[in-house]
């Protein structure tokens, strides 16, 4: 290693950027449906809905240094066996990374990136719902970055553990 902190010898430009970088380039909407089959009925029914919350989670590298993460999310509220109402997102937002090894990036992207991602979301989902004439669902915050190490353990993927460790 020379004064300068490399290992090829050669000195790095002024201002030369090797360090990992990653940035929330933009959110945005790509899909949203709210679908209220059962109006104006449904809103006579006394039996408090049950609902189902599904989500799904996607990364795609569309440009150099770019990628795209959406967040699926599906809500399905059922009373007296009729839905009372239905919503679908799909939510996606740009990241940039730049020289971030590449086992980092898929833990980022389906982990960190949705967990960014979430809070915008869960608000579309509730302003969504409250505009269909029903309460607010106020989806409950989700560890995303266990989620995908658990889901990753399950395939017998390691990350984040070092030679010798389990």
């Amino acid at each position: 290693m020379d004064e300068q902190g490399n290992f090829g010898g050669e000195p790095l430009a002024n201002g030369a950027d090797t360090g990992p970088a990653v940035g929330l380039i933009s959110q945005y909407v790509k899909d949203l449906s709210f679908e209220n089959p059962n109006a104006p009925a449904i809103y006579q029914t006394p039996t408090p809905p049950e609902i189902n919350v599904q989500f799904d989670i996607a990364g795609q590298q569309v440009a150099d240094d770019v990628h795209e993460v959406t967040l699926k999310i599906e809500v399905k509220a059922v009373t007296e066996g009729k839905t009372a109402f239905q919503v679908e997102l799909s939510y996606a937002g740009l990241f940039g990374l730049r020289n971030v090894p590449a086992e980092h990036v898929q833990p980022f992207l389906l982990g960190e990136g949705p967990r960014l991602m979430f809070p915008f979301a869960r608000r579309i989902v509730a302003d969504a719902i409250r505009d269909g004439g029903f309460p607010p669902l106020l989806l409950e915050p989700i560890d995303f970055n266990a989620l995908f190490l658990q889901q990753a353990q399950q395939q017998g993927i390691q990350f984040g553990a070092t030679e010798g460790q389990a």
